[in-house]
């Protein structure tokens, strides 16, 4: 007998048949139950409602509330409804330019939140410096179009890093900056959801030659953990590796005409 992967889950995890499965590329056993949220308990799981408390507590409201545990010990969420993840890509340039200015109100409202001490934190990807905590995958498949504008949903890889390669990633999955894209449109993009984020002159001029190295890490870690047969990296790999390797050559090609873009 075959089992797909929804059958899996409820036979293995233990999932109601009261509780909707939410699929996703990383995280195993995320179930919506009314208007909540449930994930299994990691031991980041403290350090993650910390930051959403912080950031709920500054008026931030471009992510979800954090609600405490329910009876499984599971982690309760708010559910946003709305329309998650756009194909990579295809936001407008108005829509580039409101996420680039999201983004920039998430960053100045990460910047004082403090962690608890002994804090644990689901580091995946080394960052180029540890400057304050980050999402570390803001992304379309993360961003809800909701009645409240913009949610960033799935904070399990908030970690300490920098808003410049906080930045790189974000600006590359949320402008469609891939090899089957000219370059002159994808320039043109750039600056769209640089201008929204309001970047100044000196990381204008940074984030260039970091498009590439934040694009080169994804690629070096789906690597490893394919060498590894580590999950959930080792499937995404065989998916997605190429596409990492081709983004990663065409941001190096092109770094120039993306410095020009944003001068």
């Amino acid at each position: 007998m075959s089992w797909s992967r929804e059958s899996w889950i409820r036979k293995n995890l233990g999932v109601s048949s009261g509780e909707e499965i939410l699929t996703g590329n990383v995280t195993t056993g995320v179930v919506r139950v009314g208007d909540t949220v449930r994930r299994p308990c990691m031991p980041w799981s403290e350090s993650i409602d910390a930051v959403l408390t912080h950031l709920h507590d500054v008026g931030f409201d471009a992510a979800p509330r954090p609600l405490g545990r329910d009876e499984q010990g599971r982690q309760v969420l708010e559910y946003v409804a709305g329309e998650l993840g756009a194909e990579s890509g295809t936001y407008s340039a108005t829509e580039l330019f409101s996420i680039g200015r999201m983004v920039a109100h998430l960053h100045t409202a990460l910047a004082s939140f403090v962690p608890p001490a002994g804090a644990v934190w689901n580091r995946i990807i080394p960052p180029d410096r540890d400057e304050m905590i980050c999402h570390n995958d803001v992304a379309p498949w993360n961003l809800v179009k909701s009645d409240r504008g913009w949610v960033l949903i799935d904070w399990d890889a908030a970690a300490p890093g920098s808003r410049l390669w906080d930045l790189a990633y974000s600006a590359q999955s949320m402008a469609g900056l891939r090899a089957d894209r000219p370059v002159s449109e994808s320039a043109a993009r750039l600056r769209m959801f640089v201008d929204g984020y309001g970047l100044d002159e000196a990381s204008r001029a940074a984030l260039p030659p970091m498009l590439g190295r934040r694009a080169r890490a994804m690629y070096e870690l789906l690597r490893e953990g394919a060498r590894r047969q580590q999950q959930p990296w080792a499937r995404i790999w065989t998916e997605d590796g190429p596409y990492w390797l081709s983004t990663a050559d065409y941001l190096d090609a092109n770094a120039d005409a993306w410095r020009v873009a944003l001068e």
